[in-house]
């Protein structure tokens, strides 16, 4: 009982008691799966048939080196088998190379060629590719063969093969692959992850599956209720290893790793080798070979044209339409932009639809629901503009985005070669373009870097934000200020020009009476005595702040400059001169042509905006035009099929005999 008398709550729902909480429920799951001894656990065995190739003929070590030379692989181990070439030489069953034939497969990536060999041998592995390179066969059809090797699952053993991924876009994605591969070998696999329905979860488990493709979070839930197990797991694979220690899952993975028998088979995938996996590698895997496809520092795609747009922060929205404009007018208009928040992101998805174009957002406050509809509609190209934060970063595959759109910098540049890598898969061209602002200095020097490596044209501006940032350490803290040395310079000079000290010295004897103000806001110069307050006299009262002179030296003449002012102030004193009656009509005539060029600029405006909707328009009788095509093929179709079946039941009358001997049409006769 508490103090008030209520009762207090026995529920360890981490909801409603705020992030100190949530955290210490998290921690407590953790603790809930204490380490396996494995010394006092019986296992069942592990099966694992020696590697051979069915090349026709033994390849020299020239050749193996050239070829790797030319898909710059490069190695890391001893006793590294020797790649294949074509899908017929690893060894595959019948079932997974028609599937390969069909989803149009010809020749193995690179990836794959030197990867399957490795995995298929049942040695633990590390492979870093770009992204778009074909890790995820390179790991799946090694595990199918892995798991066909195997005893069948018995009621209550837990998977034989687990894939690790850091989202849950990228999970269902996996699975997608291993539903259209493992139906070919009648495997089954279920994917675990936050969103989803947990009821249907269970109840695969329940069932029995050979695969689980699972988030760390849900698979810890599902381990910790006692509801699976991975004794019988003997493939694990981490896939986009760098981005689930980058957010912040490094001890579930280490909880989930100590839930596995020792002799497993681990295999880690990723597109960067940062040195948080480097030390996750020396825990976990033994005897392990490493292959590399790229250069081995920072690369992105080669096959990307990369643009970068130095500018301001308040320029971005306006960059963005006028960017957008552009690439609609394309065949090929898919486009996926990344922003930092997700505030941001839902006031961009409202601006772009503002602007007459079909988007639609993405983010982590998305429910499943929501997230999937987003993503089957930017797939089929229904919506053909995605704003997305960070969680579109990783493991969407979508073959045709022509355009990636970097609203905001990301915090590295490794999540920057992620964001790119959208675009430009599977030997496909790509564009991305990338808004750089001056608060983004600290990255210009490894955005570089990147680029260098790609060969793509740096921006002038760029290098000399390097420079900036260089300049700003050595203390010059002008270049780091908000208003730069010679805007502050230009703003005094100006200010002192048109001081009332300097107007009291030049002033003509003649234009005595006229005020001159001091353009300046310094509160220094406010405080100082102006002409106005020097022209009161002895007895004006004082007025705000500024000073008096009681000078009276100067007291006699100044006594009727008040009357002169007030003068003034009712209208202005008139211009004897024809000079200042020119400039008078000048200025006019000025403000008349400036009325006229905002007219025409309005009438332009609206011409463009007659122009985008008779686009529009003619897009739409396009699109009307296909679909009625469509509807007409599919009729055609229907009359044939119908045209067929009536043929054949003719056929069958006419002969008057059936194949299941009672005087009627088999079903087999009627198609």
């Amino acid at each position: 009982m508490s103090r008030n008398g209520r009762r207090r709550s026995r529920s360890r729902s981490p909801r409603g008691r705020g992030g100190l909480a949530a955290s210490r429920y998290e921690i407590g799951k953790l603790q809930l799966l204490r380490p396996v001894q494995w010394s006092t656990v019986k296992l069942e065995p592990i099966v694992r048939e020696p590697y051979r190739s069915k090349a026709t003929y033994r390849r020299t070590e020239r050749e193996i080196s050239e070829w790797r030379r030319t898909k710059e692989i490069t190695t890391k181990g001893h006793d590294i088998p020797d790649p294949i070439f074509t899908f017929e030489e690893s060894g595959f069953p019948a079932e997974i190379i028609d599937e390969l034939r069909y989803a149009g497969f010809t020749t193995p990536t690179p990836i794959q060629a030197q990867g399957w060999p490795i995995a298929l041998s049942g040695r633990d592995m590390v492979g870093i590719a770009k992204t778009g390179s074909g890790k995820t066969l390179s790991y799946l059809i090694p595990a199918l063969i892995h798991i066909d090797q195997q005893p069948r699952l018995r009621r209550g053993d837990g998977p034989i093969a687990l894939i690790l991924a850091p989202t849950r876009e990228l999970a269902q994605q996996i699975k997608q692959v291993a539903d259209d591969f493992g139906r070919a070998l009648k495997y089954k696999n279920t994917c675990l992850f936050g969103g989803g329905k947990k009821r249907k979860q269970l109840d695969d488990l329940e069932y029995g599956v050979e695969i689980i493709i699972a988030t760390p979070g849900r698979l810890i839930d599902f381990l910790s209720a006692n509801q699976t197990n991975l004794r019988r797991c003997s493939y694990l694979v981490l896939d986009e290893a760098d981005r689930m220690l980058d957010m912040g899952f490094e001890p579930q993975i280490r909880t989930i790793i100590e839930q596995i028998r020792p002799d497993r088979q681990t295999l880690m995938w990723s597109a960067t080798w940062p040195d948080v996996v480097a030390r996750l590698v020396k825990d976990y895997l033994k005897d392990y070979a490493q292959i590399n496809v790229g250069s081995l520092k920072l690369a992105a795609n080669h096959n990307i044209l990369q643009i970068i747009d130095v500018c301001e922060e308040y320029e971005k929205e306006s960059k963005l339409s006028i960017l957008l404009r552009e690439i609609m007018a394309e065949k090929e208009c898919k486009t996926i932009i990344f922003i930092e928040t997700k505030k941001r992101v839902d006031d961009i998805t409202r601006k772009v639809k503002r602007d007459g174009w079909p988007a639609r957002c993405i983010h982590g406050d998305k429910s499943q629901n929501e997230r999937d509809a987003t993503l089957n509609s930017f797939r089929s190209g229904r919506t053909p503009i995605l704003i997305a934060t960070d969680v579109a970063a990783r493991g969407l595959d979508v073959d045709d985005v022509k355009f990636v759109i970097n609203f905001d910098f990301p915090t590295t540049s490794e999540d920057y070669i992620h964001r790119i890598g959208r675009t430009g898969r599977c030997n496909n061209t790509g564009t991305a373009y990338t808004f750089f602002t001056p608060n983004n200095a600290s990255k210009a020097r490894d955005l570089i870097d990147v680029l260098k490596e790609a060969k793509q044209v740096i921006n002038p501006k760029l290098v000399e934000l390097v420079g900036m940032k260089i300049k700003a350490r050595g203390g010059n803290r002008h270049m780091t200020s908000r208003y730069p040395r010679e805007r502050r310079s230009r703003s005094r000079s100006e200010s002192n020009s048109r001081s009332p000290m300097r107007s009291r010295r030049t002033a003509l004897p003649e234009r005595r009476g006229l005020r001159s103000r001091s353009r300046s806001r310094s509160p220094l110069r406010r405080s100082s005595p102006t002409r106005r307050d020097n022209q009161r006299g002895r007895g004006s009262p004082p007025s705000g702040r500024r000073s008096i002179s009681r000078s009276p030296r100067r007291s006699e003449p100044r006594r009727m400059l008040p009357v002169m002012r007030k003068a003034s102030s009712r209208s202005p004193l008139p211009s004897r001169s024809p000079l200042g009656a020119g400039r008078r009509t000048n200025g006019q005539s000025k403000n008349g042509r400036s009325l006229s060029r905002e007219r025409d600029r309005d009438r332009e405006r609206e011409r463009e905006r007659e122009r985008e909707r008779e686009r529009d328009r003619d897009r739409d009788r396009e699109r009307d035009r296909d679909r009625d095509r469509d509807r007409e093929r599919e009729r055609d179709r229907g009359r044939d099929r119908d045209r067929d079946r009536r043929r054949r039941s003719r056929s069958g009358s006419a002969t008057g005999r059936s194949r299941n001997g009672n005087g009627r049409a088999s079903s087999y006769d009627r198609y």
